[in-house]
Formats: structure tokens, C-alpha cells, sequence
């Protein structure tokens, strides 16, 4: 008995949003308002999960058979996962009554698609990660047709759905291939057996099958097409949601396996195929991004673009682009927060100042906003000294110590090539007029959680190496 409740202590980030879940469906079956009091209920299920995975941080282990994982970067992980998503919750209390989209359910969905996330980044097993991707995807689906009653919501759903299921067959279909190589799906089991498995083309099949899946997730090229139109069709705040919180659960869930398989000495057995959608990632994602005219597809190409910088971590192979990778996805969690986040504050009714011409003379009107999205904008494209640049120094550090220079080469001429469209933003908010006034509504609660993005991308750049050294010490 004392064995079973100590397991239940260490996994106490999952059982917060789990409890939360349950009571927020009692809330909203028996309180006829509880849409007014579910985003308060959740944001204390998340930061009281995100303050509890800090805490306990250093004390790691895995729990029911070794199938799921707890402590040191797991718990980082549940950090990312909870805390953007009270950061979602804060945006989204007054965003998502301009579209008379205020249902109490939107916060459950958040929820369940949260301990989804948790579920991946914590899992041992093939099982585990299959379960914790699709209880984030289907509320993924849900989520981006939330505002039911704009034509393009219900577009972007069904868009995200099918290739979503069609998506998850590939994963599926690569976790039997694995499971008919090895006789199991725990991740140690398959890691014992790696040396022996890194020359069975079934085996490698499968696990570039299981790849595929995830890619989806990420929106790495060749498995890009949805994000576009589904950012563009979701709530603004949604698509900061899946921009962030799903695309870190999808890189979480491949660190899980390859990372397992790094250590077994099977470093560079993908580092060919990764390599390749790095850089066809990073250079699709930022050329197209150039052309783009409204700033939330915009966005999605530029979140292409990242996913390939990510993925140069994954090729390098070591531990530093492991590290690299972790570091990353924090401050890209914050970064794209902040972004997101003044895009829906300038948002108006009927998606109007959408168009990236709407930026322009931002900083006569409002200076405060038009100062935080160009600390956002300047953190994306990796201009020193915020958090961005160091993220992308770590990636490329990586590479070049597993003789992958020209991938890191790849990547600042890739960065450079963003500079457009990210300071393009900057030039029209404080050196273009205004064609008409952007009336920008009142809300407090969204403001708070763009300053609180902000803040953190200045934070993780002033001491980006107290971050790095807590994530290797995990290692």
C-alpha cells in the first residue's frame, strides 16, 4: 500500500490536471456558470501542476512496470506543457467571447489535451506515447472548430482531422512493424535489443513509419501542409496552443525513443533522414513565410522553419543536441506564446487586423504592444541577447560536434533569411503610418500573459546556462 501511494506522489503533476478534468465536468454539469469560473479552476490546475514538476525536478525514477517515467526532464517537460497552457487560458478569457465562443467545455478541452501531452512526454512504452498523442489529438480537432460559427473553423477541423487520422496510421502501422521485430513495445526492452535491430530493414521501417506520425505533429516538411490553413481557420489562441504545447509533446515523444537509441549507440543510424528534413524544413518554411500576407499564416511557416531547427538536434545525435533541443522548445514555447498572444489582442471582430499591414504605426498607438512583439519577433529570429538566439547557438553547437558543420551552415543562412519577415513586422509598427486606426479592446488577463511570455524569453537570455546545465544534468 505504501508502495502504491508513493508512486501516486511521484507522478503528482499528472494527477492535478487529471483531478482538475474530473472536477471541471462536475463544475460544468451542475453550475449554470461555470463557463465564468472553468479558465480559473484551470489555471490553478497548471500552475499548481507546473509548481509541483519544478519542485520535484531533481528526484527521478519510473513507476507501474517502467512505463512511465518521472522527474529531471520529464518534469521540465510538464513544466512547458502547464504552465503555456495557463498562459493559453489567460489569453483566451476574453478572446474567445468576441466570437461568442465562450463554452465552458473550451477549458476542459485544454485540459485533456494537456494531460495528453504529459501522458507522451512521460512514456516508456510505444503504448504510452500512442495513448497520450491521440487524447491530444482528438481535443486538437475539437479545439481548432471551437468557433463553430466561422465557416473556416469548421474547415480547419475537418482539414486537421482527416489528415490527422491519416497521419496516425503510419504511426500505428510502425509501432507493429517495431512490435513484430522486437516481441515488445518498452522502450528499454527495444533499446537492449538496438544493436542487433540497427541492420533489420523491418525494424527501420517501422521506426521511420513511427517518425512520420510525429512529423505530422512537429509540421516538419514534408508533413506541413495542414498547419497553414489550420492556424489560419483555429482561434488565434488555439494555434498558439498547437504551435507550442503540441509541437514540444511531439518533439518529447521522439527524445523518448531516439534518445533511448542514442545511448545504445545507434547515433547516427537516422542522422541521413533527419538531416534531409532539417533542411528542406528550415528553407521551405522561411522562403515561403516571406510571401505570406496574414501574419497568423505567417506564423505557421515560420513555426515550419522551426521545427527544422529543432530537428538538427535530433541529426546531431549526442547529448548536447538533446539538451539543445529541450532549451529550444522552452523558449519557443514563450516566444510563439508572446507572438500569438499580441496577435489576438489586436485581433478584432470578424478576424479583422489580421493582415500584416494592420501593423503599421502600432507603436504611435500603442507603444507597450508594439514594444513586446518586437522583443517576440527579434527572440524568433534569433537576435542576441534573447532567448531565441542562444536556443539556436545550442542546436548548431551540436551539429558541428558531430561533424554536421554544413547542417549548421544550413541553418544561419536560414536564419538570415527569416530577418525579412520577422523585422518586417518591426519596420511597419514604428517606421510605416497607419492606413486607419486599430482599436484595440481592453484585456487585462491577456496582456498579463503576454508580458509573462516576454519576460521569460528576456530571462532564459540573460542566464541561458543555468537552464542548459539543469537539462544535461538529466542526461
Amino acid at each position: 500500500m505504501l508502495n502504491n501511494f508513493q508512486e501516486l506522489y511521484n507522478i503528482l503533476p499528472l494527477l492535478f490536471v487529471a483531478a482538475g478534468i474530473l472536477v471541471s465536468l462536475i463544475v460544468e454539469m451542475y453550475y449554470d456558470k461555470a463557463k465564468d469560473i472553468q479558465p480559473w479552476i484551470s489555471i490553478v490546475i497548471f500552475l499548481s501542476a507546473a509548481f509541483w514538476a519544478l519542485l520535484t525536478v531533481q528526484k527521478t525514477g519510473s513507476i507501474f512496470g517502467n512505463m512511465l517515467a518521472f522527474g529531471g526532464n520529464v518534469n521540465i517537460f510538464y513544466f512547458i506543457f502547464t504552465f503555456g497552457a495557463a498562459l493559453v487560458t489567460l489569453l483566451s478569457m476574453e478572446y474567445i467571447k468576441k466570437y461568442g465562443s465562450n463554452y465552458g467545455e473550451y477549458y476542459i478541452l485544454i485540459q485533456l489535451s494537456v494531460l495528453g501531452m504529459m501522458l507522451m512526454s512521460g512514456a516508456k512504452d510505444l503504448l504510452v506515447i500512442f495513448l497520450g498523442l491521440e487524447l491530444m489529438s482528438v481535443t486538437f480537432y475539437a479545439l481548432a472548430g471551437i468557433n463553430r460559427k466561422r465557416a473556416k473553423s469548421n474547415e480547419a477541423a475537418l482539414k486537421y482531422f482527416l489528415l490527422g487520422a491519416f497521419s496516425t496510421g503510419f504511426l500505428v502501422y510502425g509501432i507493429a512493424l517495431i512490435y513484430g521485430s522486437v516481441g515488445s513495445t518498452s522502450i528499454s526492452v527495444i533499446v537492449e535489443k538496438f544493436m542487433g535491430l540497427s541492420t533489420n530493414y523491418l525494424f527501420i521501417a517501422g521506426f521511420l513509419l513511427f517518425l512520420i506520425g510525429f512529423l505530422f505533429k512537429m509540421a516538419a516538411f514534408p508533413f506541413h501542409m495542414w498547419a497553414p490553413d489550420v492556424y489560419q481557420g483555429s482561434a488565434t489562441t488555439v494555434a498558439g496552443l498547437f504551435s507550442t504545447g503540441g509541437k514540444a509533446a511531439a518533439f518529447s515523444a521522439v527524445i523518448i525513443t531516439l534518445g533511448a537509441f542514442f545511448n545504445a549507440g545507434g547515433a547516427y543510424t537516422f542522422t541521413p533522414y533527419l538531416s534531409v528534413i532539417a533542411v528542406l524544413s528550415m528553407l521551405y518554411g522561411n522562403i515561403v513565410a516571406i510571401s505570406q500576407t496574414d501574419i497568423k499564416r505567417m506564423l505557421a511557416y515560420s513555426s515550419i522553419a522551426h521545427a527544422g531547427y529543432i530537428i538538427i538536434g535530433l541529426a546531431a545525435g549526442n547529448s548536447q543536441g538533446i539538451a539543445g533541443i529541450i532549451f529550444y522548445l522552452i523558449v519557443y514555447t514563450f516566444m510563439n506564446l508572446g507572438a500569438f498572444g499580441i496577435v489576438s489582442l489586436i485581433e478584432g471582430k470578424d478576424e479583422t487586423n489580421l493582415d500584416i499591414q494592420s501593423y503599421s504605426g502600432l507603436a504611435n498607438k500603442h507603444p507597450m504592444l508594439a514594444a513586446l512583439l518586437a522583443i517576440v519577433m527579434f527572440s524568433l529570429a534569433g537576435i542576441p541577447p534573447f532567448a531565441g538566439f542562444f536556443g539556436k547557438y545550442y542546436l548548431f553547437i551540436a551539429a558541428i560536434k558531430s561533424n554536421l558543420t554544413w547542417l549548421a551552415i544550413i541553418g544561419v543562412i536560414s536564419s538570415a533569411i527569416s530577418l525579412y519577415f520577422y523585422l518586417r513586422i518591426v519596420v511597419l509598427m514604428y517606421f510605416k503610418e497607419a492606413d486607419k486606426e486599430v482599436v484595440v479592446e481592453r484585456n487585462t488577463a491577456g496582456l498579463l500573459a503576454v508580458i509573462i511570455s516576454v519576460l521569460l524569453v528576456i530571462v532564459f537570455g540573460i542566464v541561458p546556462g543555468t537552464v542548459i546545465d539543469l537539462i544535461t544534468s538529466f542526461l
